[in-house]
């Protein structure tokens, strides 16, 4: 396997990892932005009052995007078995 392999790899999983967790994580923090203003504005600093919103919305994107994320996974491990044996040797 050669260096342009293996940085062609870790690139593709890098990606792959990034695509398939950006929904979460932008919903996370969109949701953490309007919890942290509501609590500004009404003075309530209750550390855990954050945690049930961004559950709930999380779940629901999984929800919404999951068929997304399972069919890039699945492709992405379908495109690096196909090319397993390119790999060794």
């Amino acid at each position: 396997m050669t260096t342009e392999q293996v940085v062609d790899v870790a690139r593709t999983t890098v990606w792959t990892i990034l695509e398939t967790s950006a929904p979460m994580l932008l919903i996370s923090l969109i949701i953490g932005l309007i919890v942290s203003i509501f609590q500004t504005i009404t003075s309530i600093q209750e550390q855990t009052l954050t945690f049930v919103p961004k559950f709930i919305a999380i779940m629901a994107m999984v929800l919404i995007a999951g068929n997304w994320i399972l069919n890039t996974l699945v492709e992405y491990m379908t495109n690096l078995y196909n090319n397993f044996s390119t790999y060794i040797g």
